[in-house]
């Protein structure tokens, strides 16, 4: 029986890596060794930017809705306990996007947090 060498295989997943490698720096985008360990890493570093990201976006909103809450005279805990406080359920997406595009709507989000202290 004849011996089946896979060399098709083979050369659709090292096509693939250096694929994936394309704009690499020197050796990383041309050697398949090399290309296979700067994909992998790249492939880690990917998935924990992905989770880094999240927490980025999350810090940057606080840290929005801080600044806005100390314009009306209450620091970040505070603001966000009176809002739990008055029942208000809004994330802080939200939150910060009021707190820059539209500083009436969060005034009125501040004055009924106060309220509810």
């Amino acid at each position: 029986m004849a011996r089946i060498k896979g060399a098709m295989m083979t050369r659709k997943r090292r096509k693939k890596i250096l694929g994936l490698a394309k704009g690499y720096w020197g050796s990383k985008s041309k050697h398949f060794k090399m290309a296979n360990q700067a994909v992998m890493k790249s492939g880690n570093y990917a998935y924990v930017g992905r989770k880094q990201r999240k927490r980025d976006f999350r810090s940057l909103w606080i840290t929005r809705i801080s600044a806005a809450a100390k314009l009306n005279g209450m620091n970040y805990s505070t603001f966000m306990h009176g809002l739990k406080l008055a029942g208000v359920d809004m994330n802080r997406k939200m939150l910060s996007e009021l707190a820059i595009h539209e500083p009436n709507a969060f005034t009125a989000l501040a004055e009924k947090a106060k309220a509810a202290l």
